[in-house]
């Protein structure tokens, strides 16, 4: 099979559907001619020209609320927010409106709507505070809201078009640092359900729970520990919202163990939510405490070497699943990155 880039998967899909369904089209800033900030687009207006590829002002608020007034009215808009950190100029649009528009009208009404954003930092972006951030449970959070977080240049090519589909709004979150990755994609029609997780490695020691950068770098630490003896399983959600619960709970009592790594900082994550699902529903098959993974408490530094000091990484999440599976941590307590 062809192999393709994270962000050609993404122009793709989004190719693909404009050809599909004319009710299809694109929103935001700067992504005509130039593709947007990761040339994402590129390609796109030339094809399809400025009505399905329609670039708009430096107004985050604005064009998510253009999408939702287009998406009422039976289009399917694609936003693009530059950065995910910049979504929080949108985010009454986004929480009050988007997400509770087809509840609030008993289901007269939908919101087929996807707002596509980069997050996330790390491999020597070098992007800093304000446009580093896994800002990710903000949106799982909300009731109304589809959540989407591929970590391979396949499913981000599947799952987007899945978004698109969808008859709710979506919003799907891309890493920065994967974009350059290769993977095999398909050239023919596909789509990858939302709410449906992947075991990324099969393994029999240990389960470690991860999405997008922290996938790879699990992955990365899954080869590291080969060599050790100790099989890690490796399972990527794809979706935090619908949560493939079943999933988690299946693949936890198959190892008896569990490590959830997220990138964002360690309180309130999506990582805790992943646990919760452990000790209600596999409990009782846990051989060690869940441990976590997760970046510091702070806002993202500029510099490198303090960048790399905050993220998890490959080293980090293997020590950590040496602790898990040799039983140095204490009962209950957390590991969190430093």
């Amino acid at each position: 099979m062809r192999e393709i880039t994270y962000a050609q998967a993404i122009t793709e899909a989004m190719r693909d559907e404009l050809r599909r369904d004319p009710a299809v089209f694109l929103i935001g800033e700067d992504i005509g001619k130039h593709g947007g900030a990761f040339g994402v687009t590129k390609g796109l207006w030339d094809e399809f020209g400025s009505d399905r590829v329609r670039n708009t002002p430096i107004c985050e608020n604005t064009i998510v609320g253009t999408a939702l007034g287009a998406a009422l009215t039976g289009m399917r808009p694609v936003a693009e927010i530059m950065f995910a950190d910049f979504s929080t100029l949108a985010m009454d649009q986004i929480i009050n409106q988007a997400a509770k528009i087809r509840y609030m009208t008993g289901g007269q009404v939908k919101a087929p709507m996807v707002v596509r954003m980069p997050q996330g930092g790390g491999g020597r972006k070098g992007t800093a505070a304000q446009h580093s951030q896994t800002l990710e449970v903000l949106f799982a959070h909300i009731p109304g809201l589809k959540v989407v977080v591929p970590g391979t240049p396949y499913d981000a090519k599947g799952l987007l078009k899945a978004a698109i589909r969808d008859d709710n709004p979506v919003i799907f979150l891309e890493h920065k640092v994967l974009y350059t990755m290769k993977g095999p994609v398909p050239e023919e029609d596909y789509a990858v359900p939302l709410g449906v997780a992947d075991v990324k490695r099969q393994g029999n020691d240990v389960t470690v729970i991860a999405t997008q950068n922290m996938m790879q770098e699990s992955l990365k630490a899954a080869a590291l520990l080969d060599g050790e003896g100790i099989s890690v399983e490796v399972l990527d959600p794809r979706t935090l919202k619908p949560l493939d619960e079943e999933a988690i709970v299946r693949s936890v009592k198959k190892t008896h163990r569990a490590v959830v790594v997220q990138e964002a900082c360690s309180q309130y994550g999506t990582a805790n939510e992943w646990a919760m699902v452990i000790m209600q529903h596999a409990f009782d098959w846990l051989d060690a405490a869940i441990t976590k993974v997760a970046s510091l408490d702070v806002p993202i530094p500029f510099d490198n070497p303090e960048e790399v000091a905050v993220f998890p990484t490959a080293p980090k999440i293997a020590q950590a699943v040496r602790d898990v599976v040799r039983g140095r941590e204490e009962a209950g307590a957390e590991r969190v990155t430093a």
